[in-house]
């Protein structure tokens, strides 16, 4: 798999675009909401310590992205692009986060299609990974087409935790 995983993205809602150092602050202002972290297990992402992890691993992953409202040029959360090491055919997208009055509408739906299309030019299967109690993730990826799975071209998948579960969207 042959793709960049810091391209700028855009449709008429959104913008994503590499995620930087200069972009902490702003971010920690979304993450800071204890709500976007309810079902997740490091609920110590709203405090900003947690999210210093968060984000130090999102900068050194070289695939994370800030999203921003289009029409009012604010950042609303975070995604990323991961590299599946069992598999050379799929891409994960996952790490999501959008800020709570953006939850329910289309922008998710917006930003996972920004991200499937760019990402099925070069893969046929984009995964997403999410903790078996993150009901609304997986919700959320269900209305995209995703499918539960367990392995991919044979491969048995690392489902990193436990309490992981993976679901897949096909071209």
């Amino acid at each position: 798999m042959n793709f960049d995983l810091q391209v700028t993205l855009e449709n008429n809602l959104l913008i994503l675009r590499p995620l930087t150092e200069d972009d902490f602050e702003n971010l920690y202002k979304v993450a800071s909401d204890p709500l976007i972290w309810e079902q997740h297990p490091a609920k110590e992402r709203s405090q900003r310590d947690g999210f210093k992890i968060f984000f130090r691993e999102a900068i050194d992953s070289k695939g994370a992205f800030a999203v921003i409202d289009l029409q009012t040029s604010e950042m609303i959360g975070s995604t990323r692009f991961h590299r599946v090491k069992e598999v050379q055919n799929a891409i994960e997208i996952g790490w999501t986060f959008l800020a709570p009055k953006y939850w329910g509408g289309e922008y998710n739906k917006s930003m996972k299609a920004l991200m499937m299309n760019y990402a099925f030019k070069f893969v046929e299967n984009v995964l997403f990974y999410i903790h078996e109690s993150n009901f609304r993730s997986r919700k959320a990826v269900e209305k995209l087409g995703g499918k539960r799975i367990t392995a991919l071209e044979n491969q048995v998948l690392d489902a990193r935790s436990s309490e992981a579960v993976i679901y897949q969207v096909i071209l």
